[in-house]
C-alpha cells in the first residue's frame, strides 16, 4: 500500500508537501521542500477520486490523468457547494482580505482571502509580489474585489499557464514593485465613490515572493523555471529531480536526462505513490510551456 500526496501547500514562506496513507489508515505526513534536494516517485495503479470535504468518494471513482482537481463530477461539485471561492456562501462571519496580486509584466490580478489565512493563498497562487488593500466582512471585500475588477479593468482569474509561462522572464525587484503601487494608487483613488464603508483600508507594502519561491537564486538559464511541463501521470510513470524552484502548485525540476521540467503538484493527487530514484529518466508525459524513499524519509 502506498501513499497519497494531499498536494503542495505554503503555510509559510517554503513549500510543503502533504501526504495520507492510500487506504487512509493512521495520520497525514507533511515533507518540508528544500532547494537543491532531490526527490523521486514512481505512480501505481489507477488515479481516483480524492473525495469532497475531507470525506472519500463514496465509490472511489476513476479520474482523468490530465486535470488538476482529482475529483468525480459529484464530489467537485459537493466541494464547491459551500466555497467563498465559488461565491456559494455569503455568511461568513471572519474578516476578510483584499489584494491585488502581480505574476509578471501586465499581468494582475484582484482577490480576497481569509484574513486568518495571512498570505498563503497568494504563495498557493504563485503570486511573486502582492500588496493588500483592505480588510473587513466577507460581503465588503467580495464588493469591493468586483468593483476593483470593473473599474481597473483587472481579472479576478488567471490562467495558470499564463503565469507560469512568464515566471523565467521576471523584471528586477523595483520594477515589478512599481507596478503593483502603481495599481494600488488607482485603487484607492476610488475610495469612497465605490468602496464598501465598512471595508479598512490597508497601507501599500509590497511582499515580494520570489526569494521564497527561489526564483532569484535558481543559478541556472531560464529554462529552469520555464522548462517543459508534466502533462500527467500513468501507472508506472515516473518522475525524479533536483529541486530549483516551487511557485503556487508547480515544482520545477532540473532532471538527469530531461533538462528542467514543471511539475504541477495537482497532477499527482489521487495517485498511490511509491518511491522512486529521483536520477531515473522521466517516464512520464511532457509539453512545452505554455501548452497546456522520498520527501524527508517518507518512503
Amino acid at each position: 500500500m502506498g501513499w497519497q500526496s494531499t498536494g503542495l501547500s505554503w503555510p509559510h514562506d517554503g513549500p510543503v508537501l502533504g501526504w495520507r496513507r492510500s487506504d487512509g489508515a493512521g495520520r497525514g505526513r507533511m515533507s518540508v521542500l528544500a532547494y537543491g534536494k532531490e526527490l523521486g516517485f514512481r505512480a501505481e495503479g489507477e488515479r481516483r477520486c480524492t473525495g469532497a470535504r475531507g470525506n472519500p468518494c463514496p465509490v472511489a471513482a476513476v479520474v482523468p490523468v490530465r486535470t488538476t482537481g482529482a475529483r468525480c463530477p459529484e464530489c467537485a461539485r459537493l466541494d464547491r457547494a459551500h466555497s467563498v471561492a465559488a461565491d456559494t456562501i455569503a455568511d461568513d462571519p471572519r474578516p476578510y482580505r483584499v489584494y491585488l496580486a502581480w505574476f509578471g509584466p501586465g499581468m494582475v490580478k484582484v482577490g480576497i482571502t481569509r484574513e486568518s489565512r495571512e498570505a498563503a493563498r497568494l504563495r498557493e497562487q504563485g503570486a511573486v509580489v502582492f500588496t493588500w488593500l483592505g480588510r473587513g466582512p466577507l460581503m465588503a471585500a467580495r464588493r469591493t474585489e468586483e468593483v476593483l475588477r470593473s473599474a481597473l479593468g483587472v481579472p479576478d482569474r488567471i490562467p495558470y499557464a499564463r503565469k507560469r509561462a512568464v515566471r523565467g522572464e521576471l523584471p528586477g525587484v523595483a520594477e515589478r514593485a512599481a507596478e503593483v503601487e502603481g495599481l494600488y494608487r488607482r485603487a484607492v483613488a476610488l475610495e469612497g465613490s465605490g468602496w464598501p464603508e465598512t471595508l479598512e483600508r490597508l497601507p501599500f507594502e509590497a511582499v515580494d515572493h520570489a526569494g521564497a519561491f527561489g526564483l532569484d537564486t535558481v543559478g541556472a538559464p531560464a529554462g529552469a523555471v520555464s522548462g517543459r511541463v508534466v502533462t500527467g501521470l500513468a501507472d508506472g510513470g515516473a518522475v525524479g529531480g533536483r529541486l530549483v524552484a516551487a511557485a503556487g502548485p508547480d515544482l520545477h525540476l532540473e532532471t538527469a536526462a530531461d533538462g528542467f521540467v514543471v511539475l504541477d503538484t495537482r497532477l499527482i493527487t489521487g495517485w498511490d505513490l511509491v518511491g522512486g530514484d529521483a536520477r531515473a529518466v522521466l517516464s512520464v508525459p511532457v509539453t512545452a510551456a505554455g501548452g497546456g524513499g522520498v520527501q524527508d524519509g517518507l518512503f
